[in-house]
């Protein structure tokens, strides 16, 4: 039974942990300050546990594992509930330590009272001195191997078919049983038991805990939210949401908008996918193959089809491939590739007249799709005279421009011409779009049709030499994108309100 207790418990420490992305990622993104939040306050909760635990072990009799437990079942069933209030109390304190407070807020508790487990069942199954280290080794050997059990069982079967807040009732009465069961052991062990009912009481108070916080129907929150379309994935939760007093429908992937398009026309409201189709046809007007890396609401795909180039995409989301078909009228023209693009390209066997690099997500893109070295698979899979394609969100000037410097001078490294345009001239806050080929970017056709009228020389933007080369090895590009997430998230709350990125 004591093992039994130390691998369920371990296997709730992972899936506790790995659901906090859930929980802190829709609002603060799914980026590096968030994973490093949600493991650091795993790790203080598990140091105070342990210590809290011994010394419960030793001069505490009266306070049982199961007692433990339960409260640690009893405080993971109150995270829905209070999930809501505390990102947006913590809002204030940006993205870095307001991911790492509420995460703290949280966890902390439910993860001490696990912690305390480990001590507790090391005492009981020390019967002689002399057993202390293998009955502390078999503990931790057994605990680690539930928490493999149940890290595996979270990402590989239950989250892409069961959503995560079903998953923290899960766990939460998993707990609980596990707590009445460890009860009766310790009850059946003592001759004079005291505090018999103390699990059954938390377990109750639990319980009306899943009733008040358990969500009305999804159609009942769109309905009132304006909420269109609601998934969850492995990736994060995929919305569509309308917005009736600008005639827009926004299309979200946790806190990031992936797309934009006017109810009214169902044309993209973003401006650099107009300066991207301009500058294609500028640049590579006889273009027949294309590659999409970012499928957002498809609008790239539609314009390159009315063109005539057939388009193949990768995106990493099926959710979203879903919400573009249903919601944006996305019609392939090519292959759709569902997967992580960094291992997808080395997959593909064609070559392509055109590669459109647009991804995003939680207010910066992807640090692991931006080094050299994914740079130079992409420009295997061009054709001679191909043209890659970057969209990248930044600053023009300022410390904060470092990013956007060092996007550009490893775009440098892998090829022989550049152009960078802007979407909104005399801005400072801008998208980017990076145009680079091996052969030279010679006009061939006239502008016509922007957002903003005139010829595409006119969203033409000169950068200076700066920043650092992007490799696997050195890739501080997260970082980076610090301001500029913040600067994101800020503009991205005032369009579409705080309750769209709660969990």
């Amino acid at each position: 039974m004591l093992y039994i207790t130390v691998s369920m418990t371990g296997a709730a420490v992972m899936m506790i942990e790995l659901l906090g992305t859930r929980i802190v990622g829709p609002f603060y993104g799914v980026s590096l300050f968030v994973w490093s939040s949600l493991i650091s306050v795993t790790m203080i909760a598990l140091a105070l546990g342990y210590f809290l635990g011994g010394v419960a072990a030793d001069r505490m009799p009266r306070f049982k594992l199961s007692h433990a437990i339960a409260l640690a079942g009893l405080f993971t069933a109150i995270i829905p509930l209070i999930s809501a209030p505390v990102l947006t109390a913590t809002n204030a304190l940006g993205v870095r330590w307001g991911a790492f407070s509420s995460a703290l807020i949280l966890f902390m508790i439910p993860l001490t009272f696990l912690g305390m487990v480990g001590p507790g069942v090391i005492k009981q199954a020390s019967q002689r001195l002399e057993s202390v280290g293998m009955a502390s080794g078999s503990v931790y050997a057994i605990s680690t191997v539930g928490s493999v059990v149940g890290t595996i069982l979270l990402g590989f079967f239950l989250l892409p078919v069961v959503g995560s807040r079903a998953i923290v009732y899960w766990v939460s009465a998993g707990l609980l049983l596990l707590a009445l069961a460890l009860s009766r052991v310790e009850r059946n062990r003592e001759q004079r038991p005291r505090f018999r009912y103390a699990v059954w009481v938390i377990a109750l108070i639990s319980g009306a805990f899943y009733l008040f916080a358990a969500l009305p129907p999804v159609a009942a929150r769109a309905a009132a939210d304006n909420v269109r379309f609601e998934r969850e994935s492995l990736y994060g939760w995929v919305r569509v949401i309308d917005d009736p007093k600008d005639g827009i429908r926004w299309m979200l992937s946790d806190s990031s908008t992936i797309s934009g398009a006017f109810t009214e026309n169902g044309r993209s409201v973003l401006g650099y996918q107009y300066i991207v189709k301009e500058a294609l046809a500028t640049f590579r007007p006889q273009a027949q193959a294309a590659l999409l890396i970012g499928l957002g609401g498809g609008h790239l795909s539609a314009m390159l089809a009315g063109s005539g180039v057939r388009t193949d995409v990768i995106e990493i989301d099926p959710m979203v491939v879903a919400a573009a078909r249903s919601f944006y009228g996305f019609e392939p023209t090519g292959n759709t590739i569902v997967g992580d693009a960094r291992y997808e390209v080395k997959q593909l066997d064609k070559q392509y007249d055109l590669i459109i690099h647009d991804c995003f997500t939680g207010g910066s893109e992807p640090a692991h799709l931006l080094s050299i070295e994914m740079l130079r698979d992409l420009k295997k899979l061009l054709k001679p005279g191909g043209v890659l394609v970057l969209n990248f969100v930044g600053f023009t000037d300022g410390e904060e421009s470092v990013a956007v410097a060092s996007v550009f001078r490893t775009i440098g490294e892998v090829f022989g011409h550049r152009r960078s345009y802007v979407s909104a001239p005399g801005e400072r806050f801008n998208d980017f779009i990076f145009l680079a080929s091996d052969a030279p970017l010679r006009p061939r056709t006239t502008g016509g049709g922007l957002p903003l009228g005139g010829t595409l020389s006119r969203y033409r933007h000169t950068l200076a030499d700066g920043g650092i080369v992007i490799t696997d090895d050195f890739n501080p590009l997260e970082h980076m994108q610090y301001r500029k997430a913040e600067r994101y998230r800020n503009e991205l709350l005032k369009r579409v309100g705080t309750q769209a990125l709660l969990w």
